[in-house]
């Protein structure tokens, strides 16, 4: 085991038993009061521990119980059906890489105009951050009830809450990284008489590749929380928002607890392989980190 694994097992290990001591009491009032009606008294401890993990709707669903939710939803359905989890992960998904990747678009270009013009900065910066302070679910069925009025329905919508969520870290983030260079540095490109075309281009941009990555890993979770977010107040028939919206009317605590561990996986691969391209690219670019 080395010594970078150990520890991450052992805090994993450490959730899942807190887990299970969790789903265990949360559930115990439950089983307690079907025994009650069974007229079933002095039942065994181990038979409540055993009853309280293999409830049907359970409060706090075991970490078994969802691993054979997500499997029976995944690998036991066929993709293109409704039940599949992957179906809906597939149209949460694309919702959340549009959005992602209109927002990345958006913070670029924000952050560029930002540093070259002194009244964009001024006009522009306090509504960007002020916008973040408004809750997503507040501004979400905004959104969804503006653009359909104007007859744009579907993805797009959903995308643009991503992207209302993705593109504030990347623009912050593109800011700081385009005016990182040093004075040294922007005095020797005024040396070579170079324009501000290619001053962004061979300084500010190569320098700002990291704090670029960095934002776009935040900006990716949350363009996937947008997603999920967007299909909640549209009343959608599919996606994971769709999955956590019909598994709480139904109180299917497993459907919701599978729909969340998937939501968290998806983010967890994007933000690895947005990872990976970083590392690729800043080996590429000669930059160590």
């Amino acid at each position: 085991m080395s010594g970078t694994t150990g520890p991450v097992i052992v805090v994993v290990l450490a959730i899942i038993g807190a887990w299970y001591i969790g789903a265990v009491a949360l559930n115990t009032p439950f089983q307690l009061d079907t025994y009650e009606r069974a007229d079933r008294t002095n039942v065994p401890f181990s038979e409540l521990v055993s009853d309280t993990l293999a409830q049907e709707r359970p409060v706090l669903p075991a970490p078994h119980q969802i691993a054979v939710e997500i499997w029976e939803t995944t690998v036991e359905k066929k993709i293109t059906s409704k039940r599949s989890l992957i179906y809906h992960s597939g149209i949460t998904l694309s919702s959340a890489l549009l959005g992602f990747l209109i927002g990345t678009t958006l913070g670029i270009l924000l952050a560029v105009g930002i540093i070259h013009s002194r009244v964009l900065e001024k006009s522009l910066m306090p509504w960007i951050i002020a916008s973040q302070t408004i809750p997503i679910l507040a501004i979400a069925p905004m959104i969804i009830v503006v653009l359909n009025a104007v007859g744009i329905s579907g993805l797009l919508p959903k995308a643009m809450i991503s992207t209302y969520l993705s593109f504030f870290p990347v623009a912050v983030g593109m800011v700081k990284g385009l005016r990182s260079p040093e004075v040294i540095d922007m005095d020797l490109m005024h040396t070579y008489s170079a324009t501000r075309v290619q001053t962004l281009w061979k300084l500010r941009l190569p320098y700002a590749v990291p704090y670029l990555f960095t934002s776009m890993k935040i900006g990716m979770a949350a363009s996937l929380v947008g997603a999920i977010v967007g299909e909640l107040p549209t009343g959608a028939v599919a996606g994971l928002g769709a999955r956590l919206l019909s598994g709480s009317y139904y109180g299917q605590t497993l459907q919701i607890w599978s729909a969340l561990i998937m939501a968290a996986f998806l983010a967890g691969s994007l933000v690895a392989l947005i990872g990976l391209v970083e590392k690729l690219a800043l080996k590429r670019m000669g930059m160590t980190r």
